[in-house]
């Protein structure tokens, strides 16, 4: 089984990059933070079934659950660095917007692999 303890800029490989001024998700930031602590809950809820042995497929729809809730943090996201990051770039110059866009591309990428 894979080691889900390091630490979330660890698992991104984009995670290092240095960004000037406020995200794109800045105005959402809380909103973001209270569904995330939720996913979080979920996935201890989850750990717990699995160690008081409960059925697979409720464990398992559990897990659903939580994809799920992560595919919709994930899209608003993309959603904020669009209209946020990508937009501001490509009005700096167009240059820096088709790079911001291939970065978007590639994180999109990442997204539906997974």
């Amino acid at each position: 089984m894979a080691d889900t303890t390091a630490p979330a800029a660890a698992l991104t490989p984009d995670a290092q990059h240095e960004h000037d001024g406020p995200h794109g998700y800045a105005s959402d930031k809380e909103a973001y933070l209270k569904r995330m602590r939720r996913i979080e809950g979920q996935v201890r809820g989850i750990a717990r079934m699995i160690d008081e042995d409960v059925y697979c497929i409720d464990i398992l729809t559990q897990v659903s659950a939580v994809t799920k809730a992560l595919q919709a943090v994930s899209i608003g996201l993309v959603e904020d660095h669009l209209g946020h990051c990508v937009v501001d770039a490509a009005r700096a110059s167009e240059a820096e917007g088709a790079a911001k866009v291939k970065e978007a591309a590639d994180a999109i990428g990442r997204l539906v692999r997974s």
